[in-house]
């Protein structure tokens, strides 16, 4: 009777048991797989698409909850949600649940190919969410990465190269202000074989080096640090760069004649107001830097100055021209390349507004033109770029 007893209990609790197991999920097509979409999700976040590529992670990680690639995945969705937010406490919150993520994602990689992607994902969880301590952190996965012996470049469907980790650590030292290990890092991926890194690495490196080009003379500040990383600098970053890094109160003032008084800012346009680079915009303001005054809004019926408007090339070349003008006192640079009957520059014709100032940058090396000796006039100016050329206008009036 008693081994009836424990028969009968042995089958119960095995039937409850397989009750209880959730048959794992298939997919419903050949692509609807963990791979495939992890893969779609990587590249989505490549396009800015964040919340299209979460909703393929958590597709991948519904079919299998433990693939590590996909679960690096959802940590980096979160920390870039979370770098975006402007409410710290909802930022901490994604950032906790990415670092979460990131834990599963290491204790879930199989083999050292996933141990790079998993390590690779985290340097660059950290560069966006930015937790206490975040770039020793990132130094740290970077270091596993590289270390690791049998990574396998076949099985990096997103990454495909070991140089991966080189690129976004040399990402991450650039947003750490870190510019110089910047450089090194990502040299490593220009001396490696041509890879799907190489051209970002490349784009990048120039940025980089423009910048340790102006620090290799000038210790920058902290806002000039801030702004040489930005994609696009605004009319804001420009007054701020031309006050705080060229002191232009005082290399005006020095250039007027004692028995002269000093220009004042005749309005404080309505959306300066607030600005943090309101003190610095005035003073641009007063000093009537063609390209950085105010204008008039017909949508206000108000003059403003229009502070978070992007800066392209040709109007950067215009406020530069205006500099070299009033800073040297020689208006013939006005009209130095008026009659020129050929542009050194296939987009830039001889007829067009721009060309006298594009031609007076160029020639005196504060602006740039691409190895294809295009110029690309109505391109916005990086960050990298305006800190070099005030360098560079700097060193021009220290001979004057």
């Amino acid at each position: 009777m008693l081994k009836k007893i424990w028969i009968l209990f042995f089958v119960l609790s095995l039937l409850f048991f397989c009750s209880c197991e959730k048959e794992k999920p298939t997919g419903i097509s050949v692509e609807d797989n963990p791979a495939h979409h992890y893969l779609v999700g990587m590249n989505l976040i490549e396009k800015k698409n964040i919340s299209e590529a979460e909703s393929h992670f958590d597709r991948a990680l519904y079919l299998d909850r433990d693939f590590s690639p996909a679960l690096a995945g959802k940590a980096l969705v979160l920390a870039i949600k979370a770098s975006g937010y402007k409410d710290r406490a909802h930022a901490e919150v994604d950032v906790e649940r990415a670092l979460k993520y990131l834990k599963k994602a290491k204790k879930k990689a199989d083999g050292d190919s996933e141990k790079f992607i998993y390590h690779v994902t985290a340097i660059r969880v950290y560069y966006n969410a930015r937790p206490k301590g975040w770039l020793e952190d990132a130094e740290g996965h970077y270091s596993d990465a590289i270390s690791l012996k049998n990574v396998k470049e076949e099985n990096l469907p997103y990454y495909q190269t070991r140089s991966a980790a080189h690129y976004f650590m040399g990402y991450a030292y650039y947003k750490a202000y870190e510019f110089r290990k910047a450089e090194m890092a990502l040299s490593k991926v220009l001396s490696s074989k041509p890879g799907k890194w190489h051209d970002k690495a490349d784009n990048l490196y120039k940025k980089v080096q423009k910048i340790v080009r102006a620090m290799g003379q000038y210790t920058l500040t902290k806002v000039a640090k801030k702004i040489a990383v930005k994609d696009e600098v605004t009319k804001g970053d420009v007054a701020a760069l031309l006050v705080d890094e060229l002191h232009l109160d005082k290399l005006m003032a020095g250039r007027i004649p004692i028995k002269s008084k000093l220009p004042k800012a005749a309005f404080v346009p309505a959306d300066v107001l607030n600005h943090p680079f309101k003190d610095e915009i005035l003073i641009v303001v007063k000093w009537n830097i063609r390209g950085l005054q105010p204008q008039y809004d017909k949508t206000t019926q108000a003059y403003l100055f229009k502070p978070q408007e992007p800066i392209t090339r040709k109007e950067l070349a215009f406020i530069l021209e205006d500099l070299l003008i009033k800073l040297t006192g020689d208006s013939k640079i006005a009209t130095a390349y008026f009659g020129t009957e050929k542009s050194p520059f296939p987009d830039v014709p001889v007829n067009a507004a721009w060309f006298n100032a594009v031609m007076n940058c160029t020639t005196r090396g504060l602006m740039e033109p691409d190895l294809s000796g295009e110029f690309r006039p109505n391109d916005y100016v990086d960050g990298a770029e305006l800190i070099l050329a005030l360098m560079k206008l700097r060193n021009i009036m220290n001979i004057y």
